[in-house]
């Protein structure tokens, strides 16, 4: 049997590098962050006003031999910690200087990509430069050298060039990024297009001030908010500046005092740096990893810390909603179980503890969010419905215990939620038995707003219409459908009007297991309403099945949800399966198909509510249809809290 080895589409690394190969801001960003491992001082960047124009990014760090750029630049998925450490090398004769490196899996050096399939790479070392050709199409290697030569030549760097042929940056913007990204060490500097951001100039500068510490000690202190341009840092805290040099490394701890906790929100947006003048040199240890302990230096950290903490109290009030968010986000799928008075409790309460407590950990905020989550739980409408379905209306004594447990205002939310379920099943009863009924304009819209009649978990405001689902549907249902299709998008823009049927598709998303910055759907709900007495059959069935199957083919969905469909109709042929099934690869379960009746919805629907209906049938014996519906439909809805 001959050997085969495994080849490569052409695009292979645009399409598994992800953001880098298609974002030009995230792809120079990470070109930089190279120089910055390479020990460099500066990096010069040239940024073309027009594509097919040269973009150059060039540094001097230490610049790699011939065997180490096929060794470290060539190598996919190459692995800096275990080859050469976190410590930064820097360039020989360069002395004191320390820097923990930003890469890890060696993904940033291919950042040109972004830019063309083709680029140069030159780089001085030892005296040799060596010039490479490296290029991405070929089926035989992801990325390959196509030509490569060298000579002698003095000092050391790396210059990185390539013709732009897509992704053309803005050197404004990349020079914003690139000052955030790197705002804590004076001694790195980058130019774009010959220019460089200075502090004072920076787009995120909060506050300047001018701290005295004794006489005529003096230093400034300036506060930036790093998120304005960069998404991250590599360090967050206080730095000191020292005759534009770093002291120590930047960090949130100053002297023997913890101003905040590192992983807060708050730290990880903001910077302070303390820039001070050359006569503090004489304070600092000769290595400059920190400031010696004396009565000035004791009196400039307290200083500092009561700026930090002022300025702490006066920023944190943005934090609150973000807080708020992460701490609910953490306990969302418990949070979606509780009726919507109880999320809405739980957000208030999540709210004024961080208004009260605003230094207040992420783990110790989500705890106590979960914490009030089970408590609302434990007094939710499921257990004040069950004791209510054992009182008899003589049963005084009873009704002083519940009152003992629950609140008026618990009660009222509850039996009104009650009532309101209630309306609904005997409204669909009435409706799909009257003759005169307009299905189209009363029942379908009434069906589709109930979900929680199709079962519990599916009672829940994650479920709605977005982009994704609309534009698919468009596309599975164009064939069919009429320019009436879509009615009023922008009131229901899960709605789809078909000759003889109502669809309503809408899903759940939640944030991807591998990008958290990236959602993807989750699950799909398909609810199919038939029109007049219809009989659903085996065809109505397939045709189900054909819809999920389009939808699951589409190549527009996100991830791979799972979808449950609905066929309702006034009844089912008795020769008709009442469920489909539809497994992916390795058998896993994909999509559920249902036929169900309205009757079945309603037998169901009223099981779930203790019978109460039974229970309590004058309530609802002398309302007609008509008048049930409008009630139901104009009862007001709580928005998503997202």
């Amino acid at each position: 049997m001959d050997e085969f080895s495994s080849l490569f589409e052409e695009d292979y690394l645009v399409r598994t590098l992800g953001r880098i190969a298609h974002d030009p801001y995230i792809a120079i960003t990470e070109l930089v962050a190279n120089a910055w491992d390479a020990g460099a001082s500066k990096v010069d960047i040239t940024v073309p006003t027009e594509k097919n124009n040269s973009l150059v990014i060039s540094d001097n760090g230490h610049g790699m031999t011939d065997q180490q750029f096929k060794e470290r630049w060539m190598t996919l998925g190459y692995n800096r910690l275990k080859h050469q450490s976190s410590d930064v090398e820097f360039p020989e004769g360069v002395l004191g200087n320390k820097r923990k490196a930003y890469g890890r899996n060696g993904v940033g050096r291919h950042g040109l990509i972004c830019f063309a399939n083709s680029y140069e790479v030159r780089t001085r070392r030892n005296g040799i430069e060596s010039i490479y050709d490296v290029g991405t199409q070929s089926k035989q290697n992801p990325f390959f050298i196509k030509t490569s030569k060298s000579h002698k030549s003095s000092g050391n760097g790396t210059r990185l060039s390539v013709v732009v042929e897509k992704h053309l940056p803005d050197a404004d913007q990349i020079r914003e990024i690139l000052s955030a990204r790197f705002l804590h060490d004076p001694q790195f500097v980058v130019s774009v297009n010959g220019k460089s951001v200075s502090l004072p100039e920076h787009s995120g500068l909060v506050e300047r001030a001018t701290l005295t510490i004794r006489d005529n000690w003096k230093v400034e202190a300036f506060v930036v908010d790093s998120t304005k341009t960069a998404q991250s840092t590599l360090y967050q805290g206080v730095a000191f500046w020292v005759n534009n040099r770093l002291v120590g490394i930047p960090s949130w701890v100053v002297g023997n005092t913890s101003i905040l906790d590192g992983r807060s929100r708050f730290a990880k947006r903001y910077a302070i740096v303390i820039k001070a003048s050359n006569d503090w040199t004489s304070e600092i240890e000769p290595d400059w990893s920190r400031f010696k302990s004396t009565e000035l230096v004791k009196l400039l950290q307290e200083s500092v810390c009561g700026y930090a903490n002022k300025m702490f109290d006066v920023l944190s009030a943005n934090f609150i909603e973000e807080n708020s968010e992460e701490a609910l986000v953490r306990n969302r799928e418990q949070f979606k179980e509780l009726s919507t008075l109880g999320r809405l409790e739980v957000t208030t309460f999540t709210q004024e503890l961080v208004k009260q407590q605003p230094t207040i950990h992420p783990e110790t905020l989500a705890i106590a969010v979960q914490a009030v989550i089970n408590l609302e739980k434990s007094r939710s409408g499921t257990a004040l419905l069950e004791k209510l379905t054992k009182l008899d209306d003589s049963d005084i004594e009873g009704l002083d215990q519940l009152l003992g447990q629950w609140s008026i205002r618990d009660a009222l939310s509850v039996l009104d939620e009650i009532d309101h379920r209630l309306s609904v099943i005997v409204a669909i009863e009435k409706l799909c038995g009257e003759a005169s009924t307009d299905e189209l304009h009363t029942l379908h819209p009434l069906v589709t707003q109930a979900r929680w009649l199709f079962g519990p978990e599916f009672d829940s405001n994650e479920y709605a219409s977005n982009v994704t689902l609309r534009t698919a549907a468009q596309k599975i249902f164009k064939k069919e459908s009429e320019a009436t299709t879509f009615k009023s998008p922008r009131q229901r823009p899960d709605i789809v009007i078909m000759a003889n049927a109502t669809y309503s598709i809408v899903g759940t998303e939640v944030f991807d297991r591998d990008d958290q910055n990236l959602t993807r759907i989750q699950d799909v709900l398909i609810i199919e309403l038939k029109k007049g007495k219809f009989k659903i059959g085996r065809e109505e069935m397939n045709q189900a099945d054909g819809y999920v199957q389009d939808f699951l083919s589409s190549g527009l969905m996100d991830g791979t949800p799972m979808f449950r469909a609905f066929v309702v109709g006034h009844e089912v042929d008795e020769k008709t399966m009442r469920e489909k099934t539809i497994n992916g690869d390795g058998g896993v379960l994909r999509a559920k198909i249902q036929a169900v009746t309205y009757n079945q919805l309603t037998r169901s629907a009223n099981k779930r509510l203790f019978k109460l209906k039974e229970k309590i049938p004058s309530r609802y014996d002398e309302v007609t249809g008509g008048d049930l519906m409008a009630k139901v439909m104009s009862t007001p809805s709580q928005s998503d809290l997202q």
